[in-house]
This record gives structure tokens, C-alpha cells and sequence, in this order.
């Protein structure tokens, strides 16, 4: 399924981490620091309009960002250089990228306008002196600009998506229809062939794009909150704790990420079971079509049962699996308000500083909960490779 696509897969995807790893830290160590040497520096306080996309630190980061991408493609598309898929699945899955990481610069700026309009949100309602209509219609039309840019990029990145994960199913069904010989001979091959490799795309289509989304704003967001850390010195309970909003994040994702992979560790294998034991009942059905004998009371009532006990056995798993599930979701409504009650209570931050750190705090602990969020679709995907 990936071989297909991907020209030495297992090589490619391991070399794209080591390659995303060391390109990460060579940026934190040494193209940060050159960049601010050579007068890339980032303004004191982030632009909230689309003029953060053209500060020249992030101008320096884009070039960087090209520069890497561009190298990791060069380099593959020599060793790839007879694999008839390699623009699409080296290229494509590049321009994916790019795509996805803008849209997250875009998050990025949405998250510094928070903080002006909610600033001046809380001086209105209080009854400050000076301010006029003008000033929140010039704000929400800043934020117009940034919506409508959003809104082009997600549908550009929508309907090349599309091509590419159709592309991608297109490589599966010419690699097994090239060994149709050998296949045409396995129970349900046909089946799998259009129906699992349909579903296969249909599911990654998602589920692809929300992995590098969450990556892409793990990268991001991190430092962010590292910086929003220094308005939240003191913890209910805990006391103080240095970059406090850094650590919290990753200890509340971990704990939801642990959390649900435990609790739903059996749910792939009685998924793939369903399968097994739903096709063995369907084959009876359509022998009987054809020959009287087949499908009788007797043999159609045991094959009902197995589908039966499964679907029971599973609706127990799915049962404690949502208790955990629901329950973490409830107590992450609350979580970051009830850590933050000491720093409210003590008006070390105002209401768009506040704003500010529940959506950057939110992008992060949404990035590590991939797993929390997708279990149920990366169990489809995961029945639907072993079938």
C-alpha cells in the first residue's frame, strides 16, 4: 500500500524524520541565532495583520524552510529516479507540507490578533475613556483579511489533496491489478482491491493531513507558549514551576495520549475480527444464491452468531473505551482555567493575554492528543492494512 506510492518507503520516511529532526535543530542552534546577527530579528511585538507573513525573521525561517524541503526532494528524486510515482509522492507530499505550515503561520497570527481585541474588548465593557466604534470595526476588518486568506489556502490545500490521495490509489490498484493472477485466487481479493483501497485513501485524506497539521503546530506553538510561560509563575497546588504553560501542555497530552491507547489497545484486532467473521457470513449468503444447498437455517444461524458475539464483544470495549474518552474531554474543558486561577486571581494578565494563551496552550495540547482525537479513524485504517 505504500510501496506502491512511495519509492523505498520505509527508507524515505525514516530519512524525512532524521532530516525534519536535524534540520529543527540546526534552525534552534545555529540559522536563529545568524539570522539575528545579520538584522532578521523579529519585532517586539508580533505584527496581528498580514504584514507578520513579510517581518523579515520570518523571511529569513521561509527561506530556511524552502531551502530544506528542497534539498530532501533533490536528493530523492535522484535515488527515486525510475519510480513512475516519485513527482506526486515526493513532490506532492513537499507541497503538502508547505501548504500545511502556512496555514499554521495563519493560526499563528490569529493568535497574536487575540490579544488587541480582547484588550480592547475588556476596556470597553469596563468603561475606558476614548474608544470608538471605529476601532473594533478596524480590527475585525484585520481580521477579514486573515479569515479570507485562510479560507484560500484550506480550499487550494483541499482540492490538491484530493488529486494526490486519488493519485495515491491509483498506484495501489495498478500494483495489484499487476499481480491479479496470483490474487484472483484469495477469498474477497476483488473486494479488497476496490473497496479497502478506496477506503484506505478516503481515511488518510483526513487523517494524513491532521498528522502533519498537528506536527506543523507542535513546531510552532511550542515556542510560543515557552514565551506566554513567563505571565504564569504559580500553580493551584503545585506552586511555582518555571515555564509553567510549557510543561503543563505536555503533561496533560501525554496523560490523554497514554490514557486512550491503553484503554482502546484492543479495539483494532475485534475490528479486523468484524471483517473476518462479516465476510464468512456474506460468503454463505451468495453461495446460496447459486446452489440449494448452501446457506441453510443451520449453518446461516452460526455464522450470524459469530457476527453477533463479536459486535457484542466490541460494543463492551467501545463502552469503557468512551467512558475514558468522554471523561478526559469534560476535564480538558476546565483543565487550563482551574491552572490558571492563581495568575487570574492575581491580575498578573488581562483578558487578551488570556485569550492569547488558552488558543496557543489549545494548539498544542491538541497537537500531542492526535492520537485521542483520531483513535477510532487510525483503527479503521489499521483493520483495513491488515485486511
Amino acid at each position: 500500500m505504500f510501496h506502491s506510492f512511495f519509492p523505498r518507503p520505509k527508507l524515505l520516511f525514516t530519512s524525512a524524520v532524521i532530516w525534519a529532526f536535524v534540520t529543527i535543530l540546526a534552525w534552534y542552534f545555529i540559522f536563529d541565532g545568524l539570522g539575528t546577527k545579520l538584522g532578521y530579528v523579529m519585532p517586539e511585538q508580533e505584527p496581528f495583520d498580514l504584514s507578520y507573513f513579510i517581518v523579515p525573521a520570518n523571511l529569513w525561517f521561509y527561506g530556511y524552510f524552502a531551502a530544506c524541503l528542497g534539498l530532501f526532494g533533490a536528493a530523492w528524486t535522484v535515488i527515486a529516479k525510475d519510480h513512475p510515482w516519485k513527482l506526486w509522492s515526493i513532490w506532492g507530499s513537499l507541497l503538502i507540507i508547505t501548504v500545511t505550515y502556512f496555514g499554521v503561520q495563519i493560526s499563528v497570527v490569529i493568535n497574536n490578533f487575540r490579544r488587541p481585541f480582547g484588550d480592547l474588548l475588556q476596556n470597553a465593557l469596563s468603561g475606558k475613556p476614548g474608544i470608538t466604534d471605529w476601532d473594533f470595526y478596524s480590527l475585525m476588518l484585520i481580521f477579514a483579511q486573515i479569515a479570507f486568506l485562510s479560507m484560500f489556502v484550506s480550499i487550494l490545500t483541499d482540492f490538491f489533496t484530493s488529486h494526490y490521495i486519488f493519485r495515491w490509489r491509483t498506484a495501489m490498484n495498478d500494483f495489484y491489478m499487476s499481480k491479479w493472477e496470483k490474487l484472483r485466487h484469495i477469498e474477497g481479493a476483488s473486494q479488497r482491491i476496490q473497496e479497502d483501497t478506496m477506503r484506505f485513501s478516503a481515511t488518510l485524506e483526513g487523517l494524513g493531513i491532521s498528522l502533519i497539521n498537528s506536527v506543523m503546530t507542535l513546531v510552532v506553538f511550542l515556542p510560543i507558549l515557552f514565551g506566554l510561560s513567563s505571565y504564569v509563575s504559580e500553580l493551584p497546588v503545585i506552586g511555582e514551576v518555571a515555564h509553567a504553560l510549557f510543561w503543563l501542555a505536555l503533561f496533560w497530552s501525554a496523560f490523554g495520549t497514554v490514557l486512550l491507547a491503553v484503554v482502546g489497545i484492543k479495539l483494532p484486532g475485534l475490528n479486523f475480527r468484524n471483517q473476518r467473521v462479516e465476510a464468512a457470513y456474506r460468503k454463505e449468503l451468495v453461495y446460496g444464491e447459486d446452489h440449494a444447498e448452501r446457506a441453510d437455517p443451520v449453518t446461516v444461524k452460526e455464522l450470524y452468531a459469530n457476527v453477533r458475539k463479536n459486535y457484542f464483544r466490541m460494543y463492551f470495549h467501545y463502552l469503557y473505551f468512551n467512558v475514558a474518552r468522554y471523561f478526559y474531554v469534560q476535564a480538558d474543558a476546565l483543565f487550563l482555567t482551574f491552572m490558571l486561577i492563581p495568575t487570574i486571581v492575581a491580575h498578573k494578565i488581562t483578558y487578551g493575554i488570556y485569550q492569547q494563551i488558552s488558543t496557543a496552550f489549545g494548539q498544542v495540547s491538541n497537537s500531542f492528543q492526535y492520537l485521542v482525537t483520531s483513535w477510532t479513524t487510525i483503527i479503521e485504517l489499521l483493520s483495513i492494512h491488515k485486511r
